[in-house]
C-alpha cells in the first residue's frame, strides 16, 4: 500500500469524523443530548447509518468528542483575544453576540457543558473553556475574584441571552465585561 493511499484513507476518516461531529452539535441543539443515536447522526450527516458507530463505539464517545470540539474552538478564540489587549475586550463582546445571535453552537454546548455535571470524564473539555475565560481576564486583571467573575458572567450571560426574546447587543456585553475587569 502506497503512502498517498494511507494518507487518502486518514484525511477520509477525519473528514468523516468532522461530518459526525457536527451532525452531533446539531442535533444536541435541535433535540438535546437525548436525540443522539448512532443512526440520527449519521442520517444528519449524509452517511451510511453504521458510519457512526464505525467511527465512535459508544454514544459517550461521540458527544465526547463533539464536547471537546466545541470546547477547544471556543477556548482558542478567547486566548487569542486576550492576546489583543484592549481590541480583545469589544471583540469578545462582538463574538457573544454572534453566539447569540446563531445560537445552535452555543446550545449544544450548554447541553453538554450540563452533560459534564454528570459525566465526569467530558469534565477536561468544559475546562479548557473556563482556564480560557481567566486567561481572557487575566490579561486585563490581577484580581483572582475578578477572574472568577468574568467567567461566570460570561456563561451566565450567553445563556440568558437564549431564553428571552431580547438578547444583549454588543455594547451591553461590553459594558459588563467592562464593569468586571477594569479597575475601579
Amino acid at each position: 500500500m502506497s503512502e498517498k493511499t494511507t494518507d487518502g484513507r486518514l484525511a477520509k476518516g477525519e473528514q468523516r469524523r468532522r461530518e459526525l461531529i457536527a451532525a452531533t452539535i446539531s442535533i444536541v441543539a435541535r433535540e438535546g443530548v437525548a436525540g443522539v443515536s448512532h443512526r440520527a447522526v449519521a442520517r444528519e450527516a449524509g452517511l451510511q447509518p453504521t458510519a457512526a458507530a464505525y467511527y465512535y463505539k459508544a454514544i459517550d464517545d461521540l458527544l465526547t468528542a463533539a464536547l471537546t470540539q466545541c470546547m477547544e474552538e471556543d477556548a482558542a478564540y478567547v486566548r487569542d483575544l486576550a492576546e489583543s489587549g484592549e481590541a480583545g475586550l469589544r471583540g469578545f463582546a462582538e463574538q457573544m453576540a454572534r453566539a447569540v445571535a446563531a445560537p445552535v453552537h452555543l446550545v449544544a454546548e450548554f447541553e453538554l457543558f450540563l452533560l459534564a455535571s454528570r459525566r465526569p470524564e467530558l469534565r477536561k473539555a468544559t475546562a479548557n473553556w473556563t482556564d480560557a475565560l481567566a486567561a481572557f481576564a487575566r490579561s486585563h486583571t490581577d484580581s483572582p475574584a475578578r477572574v472568577r467573575a468574568l467567567a461566570a458572567a460570561v456563561d451566565g450571560m450567553l445563556i440568558q441571552a437564549l431564553v428571552t426574546d431580547d438578547p444583549p447587543t454588543v455594547d451591553d456585553y461590553e459594558e459588563v465585561l467592562r464593569d468586571i475587569l477594569e479597575k475601579p
